[in-house]
């Protein structure tokens, strides 16, 4: 286990407490606000997703690099400095290090927030949607370190599925390849972000927090590596359908090639020109999958920090 006191980790005296005092704690990202959605959008959905995990009896713990530190619980200031901040990096596993070591300000991908969320000892963390393997991947390689992060860090992860712009039939045979549990909740459907249904059998399926928090402890009592994936379709209400989606994706891809987007810019380009062709449905539908997540994720670590 690693000596958190030789690790640059600064947790917010609230965390500190609810950790050592057991108490239900859930992880969430920062990306979010650097990169996926607009100002003043990005830190009002922040302030409304820490809110809805406290209304579900959690302590939220936005996780962000700032000031050299891994910081652990953020203030409404430290948002609102995060969501003005410009030449944010977006920090994944292998400029973790680098960030840290330089000083620099960063706001933490799925797999980032997984190490930091794991080194402060949390256990659950809430995000939109996991990163995967790329459309076009088998020529250009690109597949998110998300994948890999989920094969190797104890965290359960509540999200939409993955982000619906990826080969979701190739990122659900990555994640079975490296072991890590899909499961589905309340669906037998696998969700795809902004819609409920990506047209792909969900891999394994629960309709109750209990269940879900049962699996988690079973995984870890056989010594099982990794996380879990909690895939959480977007609220009917609020989805739009995967058919309108392809249109918009196939757009926003083209525009990309056109433009020479690679690497982690792609995901905050399609993003932006999603909202555009949607004429910003796209960004209502984030927020309240986001804020859904959020819910369950509050409830499963509940049910962890009871049992």
């Amino acid at each position: 286990m690693t000596d958190r006191s030789t690790l640059p980790l600064k947790l917010s005296p609230e965390l500190a407490e609810a950790l050592a005092g057991g108490r239900p704690v859930v992880a969430l990202e920062s990306t979010i606000i650097t990169h996926g959605m607009p100002w003043p959008d990005n830190v009002d959905t922040a302030l409304v997703v820490e809110a809805a995990v406290r209304a579900g009896g959690a302590v939220p713990a936005t996780i962000a690099i700032m000031d050299g530190q891994i910081r652990v619980g953020l203030t409404p200031e430290d948002l609102e400095r995060l969501a003005k901040a410009e030449s944010v990096m977006k920090l994944s596993r292998a400029d973790l290090p680098f960030a840290l070591a330089n000083g620099k300000v960063g706001s933490t991908t799925v797999a980032a927030t997984m190490i930091c969320a794991d080194l402060a000892g949390i256990r659950i963390f809430a995000t939109g949607g996991i990163g995967g393997v790329h459309r076009g991947a088998a020529s250009s390689f690109d597949i998110s370190a998300d994948l890999q992060e989920l094969a190797q860090t104890p965290v359960a992860v509540v999200c939409a599925g993955a982000k619906a712009l990826l080969d979701l039939p190739k990122t659900l045979e990555v994640l079975e390849t490296n072991g890590v549990p899909v499961i589905a909740f309340g669906t037998d459907h696998f969700p795809a972000f902004w819609s409920r249904d990506s047209g792909l059998p969900a891999p394994l399926r629960s309709d109750t927090a209990e269940e879900i928090a049962a699996l988690i402890t079973m995984k870890r009592r056989l010594g099982l590596a990794g996380g879990v994936l909690v895939a959480n379709p977007v609220p009917e209400s609020d989805e739009i359908a995967a058919h309108e989606m392809e249109i918009h994706i196939a757009a926003a891809l083209a525009d990309a090639e056109r433009e020479g987007i690679t690497g982690k810019a792609v995901t905050p380009f399609m993003l932006d020109r999603i909202y555009r062709l949607t004429e910003g449905r796209s960004l209502k539908t984030n927020i309240a999958l986001v804020l859904n997540n959020a819910r369950l994720a509050a409830r499963l670590a509940g049910e962890l920090a009871a049992g």
